[in-house]
């Protein structure tokens, strides 16, 4: 008999795909160009100069077997150096290689982290607005997911709620900063009250509370905004890091576990990953993407359009009158839809070839999520096309 469970996942396909496989048939019919795209969060900078070069290094000198060899089950030891090393000079952390786990990814990185900090039946709370795909990530897990309901006065965290669901029962508090969907990054005071309150708690119920920072937007961060390194806050947390934004190479799923050297069990969370890994068919990431990503870890790529296009989209925006909360990095931003309905509104946007997504799935009903990794030029013009959209329909 075929599983019941993954069958049961066909018919709850991710919103977001579909809404891009939409605008990609749509752009067939009338050209792409003419079809204003804000569905998926696909990077739309170019890779750096430095990655590409070091691939072809590699290639054209390296031996072969070293290239494309299998990797030690805990991932090659100059990535992990090369990480480490570049998290102690930006952050002031101390991590050593043995505190770095390579993944497929953030994703990948959150699902080794969920397993090794809980058990089947144990709870893990996340934060409204979060993506959608944490539920199978921690449901696949065997946990139960708990959202706190979100502060729409600024979406950072809402203690209150945070606090009512807060239990022994918890192991585990999953964030992501910058965040996706909202583009806002979780400030100092919010970073030290929810240490604080881990901290509490975690003397309180008798066991430690661990914190997940879901971290793949951490180099995308805007004029002024407070986006401090999480881990700098509360020893008990594992951050999930992802090269698919900053370096804009999404489909080389090359990512990151990094252990808090003063976490509990910091000496054996990573070999755990490395045998959760054999429980999950992981193993590690492609050796030759390791080995170039080691040496151009501390770049980005040029990230700078995504300043530019969310100052063009809040502006118009707010002139429009949506009631919408700036980003503090991404390239998403998160505005109030002017219906009740988020679902419908973007039904009635798509009529005008603006694609954008209910934010009903990321526990924001009411709201939509723009993703802004598309080029300065259209989205200019989808900006005008906004604008018809909204004087035509509702008359603003």
């Amino acid at each position: 008999m075929i599983n019941r469970q993954y069958k049961e996942m066909l018919g709850a396909k991710s919103v977001i795909r579909e809404l891009s496989e939409y605008a990609t048939a749509r752009g067939k019919e009338i050209g792409y160009e003419n079809v204003f795209d804000f569905s998926l969060g696909n990077p739309s900078v170019e890779v750096p100069g430095e990655f590409t070069d070091e691939m072809i290094r590699l290639l054209n000198e390296e031996d072969t077997m070293t290239l494309h060899g299998y990797t030690p089950s805990l991932g090659n030891p100059l990535y992990k150096e090369e990480i480490a090393k570049s998290l102690n000079e930006r952050f002031g952390m101390n991590y050593k290689a043995e505190h770095i786990f390579p993944t497929t990814g953030a994703a990948g990185a959150i699902a080794h982290a969920v397993r090794a900090v809980t058990e089947p039946g144990d709870e893990v709370i996340v934060f409204a607005p979060f993506f959608p795909e944490y539920r199978p990530y921690i449901t696949g897990a065997g946990l139960k997911l708990t959202v706190v309901p979100a502060d729409t006065d600024s979406f950072q965290i809402n203690f209150d709620a945070f606090l009512e669901c807060l239990n022994e029962k918890v192991m585990a508090v999953l964030i992501n900063t910058p965040n996706n969907p909202s583009g806002i990054a979780y400030s100092t005071d919010t970073l030290n009250r929810l240490s604080s309150i881990l901290k509490e708690k975690s003397a309180e119920y008798g066991h430690t509370i661990f914190l997940i920072s879901d971290e793949p937007y951490r180099e995308i961060v805007f004029k002024g905004a407070d986006s401090p390194y999480v881990s700098g806050f509360y020893d008990n947390t594992l951050s999930c890091y992802s090269f698919s934004k900053s370096l804009s190479l999404p489909g080389e799923r090359i990512g990151y576990v990094a252990v808090n050297p003063a976490c509990e069990g910091a000496d054996l969370i990573v070999p755990m990953c490395g045998q959760i890994s054999r429980g999950t068919g992981h193993n590690c990431p492609p050796s030759i993407i390791q080995q170039a990503v080691a040496k151009v870890c501390s770049l980005t790529a040029d990230l700078s359009v995504y300043e530019t296009n969310m100052n063009i989209i809040y502006d118009t925006l707010t002139e429009l009158g949506f009631s919408v909360i700036k980003p503090g990095g991404t390239f998403y931003i998160m505005p109030k839809a002017l219906e009740e309905s988020s679902i419908e509104f973007c039904k009635k946007a798509k009529e005008y070839d603006l694609i954008f997504v209910p934010a009903d799935g990321f526990g924001a009903p009411g709201y939509f999520r723009m993703a802004y990794c598309i080029d300065t030029e259209k989205v200019e013009r989808a900006m005008e096309r906004l604008r018809k959209f909204v004087s035509e329909v509702y008359g603003r």
